[in-house]
């Protein structure tokens, strides 16, 4: 299994609509093969900063998704709402 960790900040005052379109596209992974879960995360103190951490039962997997036409839609409606462009890491475990 490996974990997504993905960045993003918002503009102020578009945090609402931010959500909408972030649930939305969390609708979407759900479906998506090897998807296994995730949360998101709001930093203290910064409304406009969001923290997600997604698991995916592979690298493959979420390559799949990270390329897929479904995430590309979800993403147009994401992407005119940040500030800068999200920051992903993949993280794995060590043994």
């Amino acid at each position: 299994m490996i974990k997504i960790i993905i960045e993003r900040r918002i503009m102020p005052g578009l945090e609402e609509e931010y959500e909408e379109a972030a649930r939305e596209a969390m609708r979407h992974s759900l479906g998506a093969k090897g998807f296994v879960g995730g949360e998101t995360l709001v930093e203290r103190g910064h409304s406009d900063r969001r923290l997600m951490i997604v698991k995916w039962r592979d690298l493959n997997a979420w390559n799949e998704w990270y390329t897929s036409e479904e995430r590309s839609r979800a993403m147009q409606r994401i992407l005119p709402l940040l500030t800068e462009d999200e920051t992903i890491r993949i993280y794995e475990p060590s043994y």
